[in-house]
């Protein structure tokens, strides 16, 4: 039960005023002339966040105990009661909980949310509300200039970036000091500040990890027990291109105007993938396309007519039913990563919206064998019908996929033939995989490396048949014949001419070696 002096002020901190660590500096300022009161709701919410490995947990339990630091020194008296005495995960019941007991107390509210100060005026609640600080510049950003392509900060190393561009670059080290963890707890506190101050949002918050989209940076905070230190990586596209900026060849254009609407975007990390789809999402909205995204975090940088959505913010579910009901011409899906993301894009694609998605893949045929598994291997060309493979930032290869039923490459009895998902190149149409069912294995051929086998094979015989007596050897595209001195008559140098013509058609060239 807390005694009121007379003419005492009483105040009572939310969340955000923790977070920020805004408390600890109004009693160092002098600026509060009262009790403060702290409720045990507050402390094991924070406690509960720290536990999980928050990293706001963290710092509001720092500033917890700041604050009880500051009281013993006789800089402000606080008292810690209980205002329901149950536990809240949820950051809004805990400041409802503040709100409710302030008013029990006739106390004053302390916040950084102008929600809060609003429903506290609203509710007869005196509010000392503090405005976000907002800056200009966090300290990271003199770090980047225009080959910047992300910043590797990590408490115990150096300050370290990678530079260049998409698949070019070196990560160098651009300043030597050692990093301590307070920076980057000051840092990481920052952030926060800034994103809830309308600058950025949270995207995710889990255990041990926080990632933030402030203006055009992306921000990944790492903290134990996840990492053995903290960590902080920021990342910034240095360039915006558009679909032009690629040069793409007229063919691949207008099969992206007129008939591509499964098409799948395949790269290593780093190497542009987000960058092309941003181009073409924006292309498709210049030809007068509804565009909708799913990002998590949302990070590209798209005209306001385009919906982009955070796959954080609401479940599979909710994402599924909002699109097919709103019916976009093309969905953007970035990061396709577990088996509900493969299972939206196929759902969305087989009812009729073209789907644009972003998956990681060493090779374009990696990509494709992401869906292997996932769906009927026979549905597969009416899910995705082009595959873009991105690499250093260019469109590097080009995939078609259809669907026929055939003897597979390789293959001799005629009644193996069964359905084959055939992948071409796009601009040169050769064949160069084939997809299909054999038992209960699903085969994916390397056609090209099969004929070229099954040629050498054929040749290596026909120059056996002619010249028994001859050691064959092939190297580079050469048939090498290694023939005994005495054996090498006229009529072996009329065989060798005949086999020189009919190898010249299939590509190779004959060397002629006497032992």
């Amino acid at each position: 039960m807390i005694i009121r002096m007379a003419f005492e002020e009483i105040y009572v901190p939310d969340t955000t005023v923790i977070i920020e660590r805004t408390l600890s500096k109004l009693i160092e300022e002098g600026k509060l002339r009262g009790k403060v009161v702290i409720l045990k709701e507050l402390i094991r919410y924070f406690e509960g966040k720290a536990l999980e490995g928050s990293a706001l947990g963290f710092l509001g339990l720092q500033e917890l105990n700041k604050v009880r630091d500051l009281a013993e020194r006789g800089l402000a008296m606080i008292e810690i009661i209980e205002g329901h005495g149950r536990e809240y995960h949820d950051q809004r019941d805990v400041d409802r909980i503040v709100r409710e007991v302030a008013g029990k107390l006739g106390a004053k509210v302390i916040t950084h949310n102008e929600v809060q100060a609003l429903a506290c005026r609203a509710s007869g609640i005196e509010v000392l509300y503090f405005k976000p600080e907002v800056y200009e510049k966090l300290w990271f950003e003199r770090y980047f200039d225009s080959e910047t392509l992300s910043l590797h900060l990590k408490e115990g190393a150096p300050i370290r970036a990678k530079k260049g561009r998409p698949g070019e670059w070196k990560l160098i080290t651009i300043e030597d000091r050692v990093l301590s963890r307070e920076e980057l707890e000051f840092l990481i506190e920052d952030i926060v500040m800034q994103a809830r101050a309308g600058k950025g949002l949270i995207e995710i918050e889990r255990q041990g990890s926080l990632i933030v989209q402030l203006k055009d940076y992306r921000i990944i905070a790492v903290v134990p027990p996840i990492g053995n230190g903290y960590e902080v990586t920021i990342t910034r596209p240095i360039i915006k291109l558009k679909l032009e900026d690629y040069n793409l060849p007229e063919k691949l254009l207008r099969r992206l105007e007129e008939r591509a609407e499964g098409i799948l975007i395949a790269g290593a990390p780093g190497m542009g993938k987000t960058t092309f789809a941003q181009a073409l999402a924006e292309y498709y909205n210049r030809k007068g396309k509804i565009v909708k995204t799913i990002e998590s975090p949302r990070d590209m940088r798209l005209p306001p007519a385009v919906s982009q959505y955070s796959k954080t913010y609401a479940s599979s579910e909710e994402l599924h039913d909002i699109l097919l009901l709103s019916r976009p011409d093309y969905t953007v899906f970035d990061e396709m990563r577990n088996d509900e993301d493969f299972r939206i894009y196929v759902d969305l694609r087989l009812a009729g919206i073209g789907m644009i998605g972003v998956v990681h893949a060493t090779s374009p045929i990696d990509a494709i064998q992401r869906f292997i598994g996932r769906v009927d291997l026979g549905m597969i060309p009416s899910i995705i019908d082009t595959v873009i493979f991105i690499d250093k930032g260019r469109v590097a290869k080009v995939y078609d996929l259809t669907l026929t039923v055939k003897l597979p490459t390789g293959l001799r009895e005629a009644e193996l033939a069964r359905p084959v998902v055939e992948v071409r190149d796009f601009l040169s149409g050769e064949l160069e995989y084939e997809i299909y069912t054999f038992g209960e294995q699903t085969i994916v051929v390397p056609v090209k490396r099969i004929q070229k086998s099954t040629i050498k094979e054929k040749i290596l015989d026909l120059v056996r048949k002619t010249l028994p007596y001859a050691d064959v050897e092939v190297e580079n595209g050469t048939i090498i014949l290694t023939v005994p001195r005495m054996l090498y008559t006229s009529a072996v140098t009329r065989k060798v001419k005949r086999l020189k013509k009919r190898l010249e058609r299939l590509g190779y060239s004959i060397e002629v070696r006497l032992v």
